[in-house]
């Protein structure tokens, strides 16, 4: 729902994910991974590509994706895997 609000409400949007975190650390309930990548886990703001982070694939040791907050700077790495296998079709 933040990702809709946020190009008019900004801080509607981060009012919706600061609920989010405190009613999941409330209720010790997990936040599901694609929404943890969605917000900066240094200065806790809601992250769109190329509004407010910039998103940029690396191969340099390991294939990863540089996710980097524009309002605080902090980059966060995410692993993955080139060319991955499908799964065996029985």
């Amino acid at each position: 729902m933040a990702d809709k609000i946020y190009r008019q409400h900004p801080d509607l949007a981060q009012r919706y994910i600061d609920l989010a975190r405190k009613i999941g650390m409330r209720c010790r309930v997990k936040i599901p991974s694609w929404l943890k990548r969605r917000i900066c886990k240094h200065c806790k703001s809601f992250l769109i590509p190329g509004v407010n982070c910039r998103v940029r694939l690396r191969t340099n040791r390991f294939p990863h994706l540089v996710v980097t907050c524009l309002k605080c700077g902090r980059q966060m790495r995410y692993p993955y895997k080139i060319g991955g296998k499908s799964a065996k079709k029985v």
